[in-house]
């Protein structure tokens, strides 16, 4: 974070994002020890993508081979978060037999198309008493992973999709949801509940405990509380778990991102103007045009180059005059 002066000499605060490129769990390394506020990230999830890159996550043999690899991870996010810091961790599933995309494992080609390819070596070791057809349970094993090592496991967030993507499918229903898993790193964390209410549905009426402007006094006691008055008096409500966002493409990336309207109330609860936020897993680099947009300085990591300069572009062209960008290569 900087200042900058405006023409008539009244000065303005710009903002940075570095990204990183290289390993994760080699860059990560090079952070000072809780200099971030907040993680925000969805990794590549089990089985769909193969950017084509060396040490690349998602294309382990099995699923607890997947989920050792993003844990050791985290234990680096782990070290660079603050004390009262936070990981929002978007993850999707994968079925038995087949992978999170409907056909098998694509391919990143150079130019950053894809292509679609099976890898079979992968899809027949999944193993671990699963048949053919069963959801794997993806997001929870990471949850129950990282919950095993330390992380309290706070909240479960549905991304509902009004606009899934399209599976011809007959013996389930569409899948419309992903999850985004809140972790803290410790009992007690920043978290600003107030930046992000939404509309109450009804009014705060008196002594009505079910209305959303109050609730039960279990604090002092009183098991049948008729509730005080705590939220709705400015016609707010705390924010639910269930999300509608609709998906958003980004043509640079060719193929869906997480929307920024999505992780924009992760970065206003996790974090303070001026704070850092970090993502490592950068991708096309959304994490970072929400940080910068409202106030906050970026860190991502990439494994791959050609998307480290994309997220540099994409985020330059957002922030234009009011923030920096720049690439380092660990």
């Amino acid at each position: 974070m900087g200042w900058a002066l405006l023409a008539g000499g009244e000065p303005m605060m710009f903002n940075t994002a570095r990204i990183l490129v290289g390993d994760n769990r080699k860059t990560l390394a090079t952070l000072e020890a809780g200099s971030v506020q907040t993680c925000i990230t969805s990794p590549p999830y089990w089985g769909l993508r193969d950017y084509g890159e060396d040490d690349q996550i998602g294309l382990e043999q099995t699923p607890d081979d997947y989920v050792e690899q993003l844990c050791l991870v985290f234990d680096a996010v782990w070290r660079v978060l603050a004390d009262d810091g936070t990981l929002w961790l978007n993850l999707g599933d994968s079925y038995a037999g087949g992978s999170a995309a409907s056909g098998g494992t694509q391919r990143l080609g150079p130019n950053g198309t894809l292509n679609n390819q099976r890898n079979d070596v992968q899809l027949k070791k999944v193993g671990q008493g699963l048949k053919p057809k069963d959801i794997i349970g993806i997001p929870w094993r990471v949850a129950f992973a990282l919950q095993a090592r330390g992380w309290f496991l706070r909240s479960e967030i549905i991304w509902h999709k009004p606009n899934p993507m399209p599976e011809s499918v007959t013996d389930r229903p569409t899948k419309s949801h992903e999850h985004i898993f809140l972790l803290s790193k410790s009992a007690k964390y920043f978290y600003d509940h107030e930046a992000i209410k939404e509309d109450a549905l009804t009014e705060p009426a008196a002594r009505n405990k079910n209305a959303e402007g109050y609730q039960a006094d279990y604090a002092k006691g009183d098991r049948f509380s008729p509730g005080e008055r705590v939220f709705g008096a400015d016609g707010k409500r705390n924010k639910r778990d269930v999300w509608t966002v609709p998906t958003q493409p980004f043509a640079g990336a060719h193929f869906a991102v997480y929307p920024p309207a999505l992780i924009e109330p992760c970065v206003l609860a996790g974090s303070r103007e001026g704070d850092t936020i970090l993502d490592p897993f950068s991708g096309s680099g959304t994490t970072g045009v929400v940080a910068l947009r409202n106030g906050r300085n970026y860190v991502g990591t990439e494994l791959n180059p050609q998307y480290a300069e994309l997220s540099k572009k994409r985020i330059s062209d957002d922030c234009g005059m009011f923030g920096e960008v720049e690439i380092e290569h660990i």
